[in-house]
């Protein structure tokens, strides 16, 4: 999914170039604040850059703040996490970072929590999910600001055709692509476990079968029961049928699948908002619907959010603060929401969207908010664990894979993980 100024301002902003920025500091006069931000781009091109978001509220925000300057970088997602961790490395860290993740800096002791710099009224309005994903042993660092949820899309016109309707369960699912197949459909479901974002749709079949990457205590629970079961009935009642394409689901990138979709060579696949404009442009008519469980529809959905955590290295954190409750007003929160297709974090918001008229079509995904369930980022192993899932994932559902055996050998690296955090 995935992605903030203050008072007089000067942006840098970088689209996946290489800049390197200074420190925070006390620059011009002795009571001129200059903090920095380094964000991630959420367009898709020059014309909707997050460059251009945050140019626009940083000087809305400096021109009622005198003496506090943002200097504002923007990278890619391919290139904004590492940028942040090599400047971390190197001792000069921002003093903000809107990124992917935010547990490895907590642990280390780098970050404020969210209790030092966000106001009582801003941190109160979060939404309760996603606050508490931004948890490390119970202390809040990472403050959610964007997130999405995933639902089933479906092709209309395909279905019309096969004379099919949207499934509920896993066997209606199966049912469906098989006459999704008879119908010629090059992918009848599309099950991208390729090393780009296998971890993403693991997890929401995991959860449509009652399982999870990990248990009630936290524990990684990655070769449970239910994970065994499910990913037994991919292998045997979907990928071995032949019903998810010519790709074998190891070597299918959540990219191409969506690019199939917006062709309109699927016919069904798990899918967050931004699909909706690429199938939209390419005039795809398309439904979506909450995942298919093992019994009915799934009563958990995946949800993934983004992260702004600030860096205690330089100070400031009141004006650190003061810009952050500008950037987590209802306003900024839904200006940014609506021109990325992402649900807002904060609970005002979210009641706005969920009834205005224009933001009808993020209503399906701001429904599953409530009951979705976030990646265990909170926990500094998951970063390695994910490594692990993407590499391994798509051996379960191989021909000659072994869904019991990939998932023991997951569990054995998140098991190694988590006793070594």
């Amino acid at each position: 999914m995935r992605r903030r100024r203050t008072a007089t301002i000067a942006v840098a902003s970088v689209l996946g170039m290489t800049a390197t920025l200074g420190g925070c500091g006390l620059t011009g006069s002795s009571d001129e604040v200059t903090l920095k931000l380094v964000a991630a781009d959420y367009g898709d091109s020059s014309a909707n850059s997050s460059r251009k978001y945050w140019d626009k509220l940083v000087k809305e925000y400096e021109a009622a703040h005198e003496g506090v300057k943002v200097d504002v970088s923007v990278y890619s997602w391919n290139d904004v996490d590492r940028k942040v961790k090599d400047m971390v490395a190197a001792g000069d860290p921002p003093d903000m970072a809107q990124i992917g993740a935010y547990a490895d800096y907590a642990a280390k002791g780098l970050l404020y929590s969210a209790d030092d710099v966000l106001s009582i009224p801003v941190q109160g309005d979060l939404v309760y999910q996603l606050a508490a994903a931004g948890q490390v042993q119970g202390v809040q660092y990472g403050i959610p600001f964007a997130a999405s949820t995933r639902v089933l899309f479906y092709n209309k016109t395909l279905f019309a055709k096969a004379g099919i309707d949207a499934p509920k369960t896993w066997n209606e699912l199966a049912a469906d692509a098989q006459a999704l197949k008879a119908e010629g459909v090059k992918y009848p479901y599309a099950l991208p476990l390729g090393p780009e974002e296998a971890q993403a749709e693991t997890m929401q079949w995991l959860l449509s079968g009652g399982g999870g990457y990990t248990g009630t205590t936290g524990a990684y629970a990655i070769d449970s029961a239910e994970n065994v079961d499910t990913f037994t009935w991919l292998k045997d009642d979907l990928v071995g049928k032949g019903l998810t394409g010519p790709v074998a689901p190891g070597r299918l990138n959540r990219a191409a699948a969506f690019s199939a979709f917006a062709n309109g060579e699927v016919g069904m696949l798990n899918g967050h908002p931004s699909l909706m404009k690429m199938a939209e442009s390419k005039g795809v008519k398309f439904g979506t619907v909450a995942m298919p469980g093992a019994e009915g529809p799934s009563r958990t959905s995946m949800g993934v959010a983004d992260w702004m955590m600030a860096f205690k290295k330089n100070g400031h954190a009141k004006e650190i603060g003061d810009f952050l409750d500008f950037v987590y007003s209802e306003k900024n929160v839904l200006g940014f929401s609506r021109e990325y297709d992402l649900l807002p974090v904060t609970t005002s918001a979210s009641e706005t969207m969920s009834t205005a008229e224009e933001d009808a079509d993020l209503k399906p995904f701001l429904d599953e908010l409530p009951v979705s369930e976030l990646y265990p980022v909170g926990q500094t192993s998951w970063a390695e664990v994910s490594v692990d899932i993407k590499r391994r994932i798509g051996q379960a559902v191989s021909p000659n894979g072994s869904p019991t055996g990939t998932l023991n050998q997951i569990q054995a690296t998140a098991s190694s993980a988590q006793s070594a955090e």
